[in-house]
């Protein structure tokens, strides 16, 4: 049981061991066979009943799930209280999903950024004993983890009451394993990457918040051991200052959270930048066909994941602390980095949901560094590998 916010305690509804995986796209990997063997019975949700067959025949489960042809009310004239519903659907469609999941006493579970109205359902949730799983995927998602992490490592080194001044940035990119001259490989939707490319950043830099109405025109060189790749801002950084819980006697010189390009990619998209300052909205979605069209992802390619997540602390005695998380992930004729590095902990969370040990209401990922130490280690055996380096490097 937890306490809500009247103070009343909550009782959770015991997770039934049915899992709906709702959506079969891009980010659909292994996790999805991870479920198949933690939970008592999962359903894919598809377009068709015939595509989602055709879906786990592509990830080896057939047989293993049940495939169906998705719509809302078929979804919800299934689901029994204490099914878990997972959407892999672009965020829109989680507000109508959750509704539904609340009403049929169900928790739910997403990989991306919790949306307004995902978090205006949080209270509703809690109340009738279910949890809310999102961020727990990749970018959002083991970025937390390595995020917690490491500002966990920075208190036990320089003290969380000691004045400081610290530098974090997080950044992540899917790119193709080998380099090809758009310097890129869609690993979503071509709309959702130039709809988040027209959306403004807000970061620290120089210790000021810092506003980019245009990500891109804030690329800046980033080095990774010693390989260059371009970075650049996106979203709402500053609410993860108080999201990670840096202490109050820090003050950020830098914090960032952004994505990462192959060196070159500020060049070769130029034209697609020059689209997007006119700010035709028909325009641009004509152009995101064309760069479907145009640079389609085959069967031949391999995507590469690279997550780079950085605190550098300095005291006001001089005391120092540095430390990294870093994942360099290719993909494999069976599975692309991006399905692994995003099925697998959001696999690994609804887990946590299946054996109880997530509470009711609202988590994003694992939201304390203890948590996030064990969430670390669980991916870490389940084959997801990245490195911890502390100190200068």
């Amino acid at each position: 049981m937890t306490e809500g916010a009247s103070g009343t305690a909550n009782v959770a509804v015991p997770a039934s061991g049915t899992v709906h995986w709702i959506g079969a796209g891009l980010s659909t990997g292994s996790g999805l066979a991870a479920l198949c063997i933690a939970a008592d019975r999962v359903r894919l949700w598809h377009r068709t009943e015939e595509r989602g067959a055709d879906a786990l025949a592509a990830l080896g489960l057939t047989g293993r799930a049940e495939p169906r042809g998705y719509s809302l009310p078929a979804l919800a004239a299934e689901l029994a209280p204490g099914d878990v519903v997972v959407s892999m659907l672009p965020a829109p469609e989680h507000g109508p999903l959750l509704a539904t999941a609340i009403e049929r006493r169900a928790h739910f579970a997403c990989s991306s950024y919790v949306s307004d109205a995902v978090l205006a359902q949080v209270p509703a949730a809690e109340s009738s004993g279910l949890t809310v799983l999102t961020e727990a995927g990749l970018d959002p998602g083991i970025d937390h983890l390595f995020a917690h992490s490491l500002v966990a490592r920075a208190e036990r080194a320089v003290g969380a009451d000691t004045a400081a001044t610290y530098t974090l940035t997080s950044y992540c990119g899917g790119i193709p394993a080998v380099p090809n001259d758009f310097k890129y490989r869609f690993s979503w939707a071509p709309a959702g990457v130039l709809g988040a490319l027209r959306a403004p950043a807000r970061y620290i830099e120089d210790g000021a918040e810092t506003t980019a109405a245009r990500p891109w025109e804030a690329t800046r060189p980033h080095v990774i051991d010693g390989e260059t790749f371009e970075a650049y801002p996106n979203r709402d950084s500053v609410p993860f200052v108080a999201q990670y819980a840096l202490p109050a006697a820090w003050k950020p010189r830098t914090f960032v959270r952004g994505t990462l390009r192959l060196d070159g990619w500020l060049t070769a998209w130029a034209p697609v930048f020059a689209e997007l300052e006119r700010g035709d909205d028909e325009r641009i979605a004509a152009l995101a066909r064309e760069l479907a069209a145009t640079h389609p992802t085959t069967d031949d390619d391999r995507d590469r994941v690279v997550l780079a997540v950085s605190l550098d602390v300095t005291g006001g005695s001089g005391e120092t602390w540095s430390g990294r998380y870093l994942l360099d992930a290719v993909g494999s004729a069976e599975e692309s980095a991006m399905a692994r590095c995003v099925s697998r902990p959001l696999a690994l969370g609804i887990g946590h949901i299946l054996d109880g040990s997530l509470p009711p209401g609202l988590s994003r990922a694992a939201e304390t560094a203890e948590r996030s130490e064990e969430w670390l280690a669980e991916l870490a055996s389940d084959g997801v590998e990245f490195t911890f380096q502390e100190g200068a490097g």
